[in-house]
């Protein structure tokens, strides 16, 4: 727990900004383009911080890195803050709250996952430990758009007051996690005190020079990663994670609001958090069906993707309020299915020696679905946002059947084994 609530402040304070988009256009005057654009930098900072910060966690330990990432989080709200004086620090504080939520995430999942295994949990589950970090993170995702949202419409000076609770909180999330134990200590080099002596004993010498090589071999497995895995089963599925919940709670209120005078604020504060909330109700459900199958969580997710986007064509095609939650909603039990399909097929993968390196490379690429709302945004100039939505429902129709395809092949393989 001590851990996990540094996940919630890094779903927080991407989440945030989210449900304040159409503020940002009516408070201060920021065209549509300009504030999907601000929406889209977090996943350009977000890389950069989930490369380095995943590698540097397996060499360095996950704490240092965690702590460092959190303290940044904390100065990039503090930026978005000055924004609504100066529009010009909104630039800076996107870009470095996604930095520092990328390496949050790759080396605080690492950390909760480890935390959450034995020794530190005796009866600790591999895989409802993988899959608690993905929770933490999106309860953050749920409570921090919202919160946002309802301080936005009522209290004053909207666009600094409603980054508040997130100071408070990740202030707190890292006094709490300064307290927790490192899990991994730094990687140390072999002191030359320990090599054999060139005029010692031979005997001694090749004994210890076999040792040595038998150590290095065990090393070698210890880390390797299952690259197989991970391209066949977690790359594919991995864009869908983030783009389902983009849709849900960045497109899709911006073209069904036109009707919601006074309230379009708290009706997107309300998207962003049924999006992720659905994500967090479907996880006894994840569950369960993990326990069935193998492929039967992704399965379920990419088929919630296929309906919720099928049922955004007609909400955003007659702008219905009602439907898009709907769909949202389902976006949202989609995402919440391949999440924890994700992070437990990346957990499998990785070797402990390397899973903060593992687990940002899936981080990675499931935030790359946080730029279809920028990419919706350029196609709409030749195509309207239904033709748009339509195409990705039939594209995650595609991808569940080649799932599908892939569950036979490895059902295949196991039985002729």
């Amino acid at each position: 727990m001590r851990t996990g609530w540094m996940m919630t402040a890094s779903g927080w304070s991407a989440n945030q900004f989210s449900a304040l988009l159409g503020a940002y256009r009516s408070e201060l005057g920021l065209s549509q383009s300009a504030v999907t654009g601000l929406f889209a930098l977090y996943v350009v900072g977000l890389v950069p911080g989930l490369l380095i910060g995943g590698p540097l966690a397996d060499r360095r330990g996950r704490r240092p890195v965690a702590l460092t990432a959190l303290a940044v989080n904390l100065l990039s709200t503090c930026l978005l803050m000055a924004g609504s004086a100066a529009t010009a620090w909104l630039l800076p504080g996107r870009f470095l709250t996604g930095v520092s939520a990328g390496a949050l995430l790759a080396a605080g999942s690492a950390w909760v996952k480890e935390l959450s295994c034995p020794p530190y949990v005796p009866q600790g589950a591999p895989g409802a430990a993988a899959r608690r970090p993905g929770l933490f993170v999106s309860a953050g995702f749920a409570s921090g758009g919202l919160a946002a949202a309802l301080i936005a419409q009522w209290l004053p000076y909207p666009m600094a007051t409603a980054y508040v609770p997130h100071v408070v909180l990740a202030a707190a999330a890292w006094v709490l996690a300064y307290r927790a134990p490192e899990t991994r200590r730094p990687t140390a080099r072999v002191a030359s005190a320990e090599r054999p002596a060139a005029g010692g004993d031979r005997a001694a010498v090749d004994a210890s020079v076999s040792a040595a090589a038998a150590a290095a071999a065990a090393a070698v497995v210890a880390t390797a990663v299952d690259w197989s895995r991970f391209r066949r089963a977690v790359l594919p599925l991995a864009p869908w994670v983030f783009a389902a919940p983009a849709i849900g709670f960045a497109t899709l209120p911006g073209l069904v609001d036109g009707g919601l005078t006074g309230w379009r604020t708290v009706y997107a504060g309300i998207a962003t958090a049924v999006v992720p909330g659905c994500g967090l109700l479907v996880q006894p459900l994840a569950r369960r069906l993990a326990v069935r199958n193998r492929f039967a969580t992704a399965s379920a997710g990419l088929g919630a993707i296929t309906i919720g986007l099928a049922l955004a064509v007609p909400a955003a095609a007659a702008a219905q309020p009602a439907l898009a939650l709907v769909a949202a909603a389902v976006l949202g039990a989609g995402y919440g299915f391949a999440l924890s399909f994700g992070l437990t097929e990346a957990a499998a993968a990785a070797p402990p020696a390397r899973l903060a390196m593992v687990t940002s490379l899936f981080w990675t690429a499931a935030y790359l679905g946080m730029l279809v709302p920028y990419a919706l945004t350029l196609l709409s100039r030749w195509w309207s946002m239904p033709v748009l939505l339509a195409a990705g429902a039939v594209l995650a129709a595609l991808t569940c059947g080649a799932f599908a395809a892939l569950h036979r092949t490895a059902e295949a393989d196991r039985t002729r084994a």
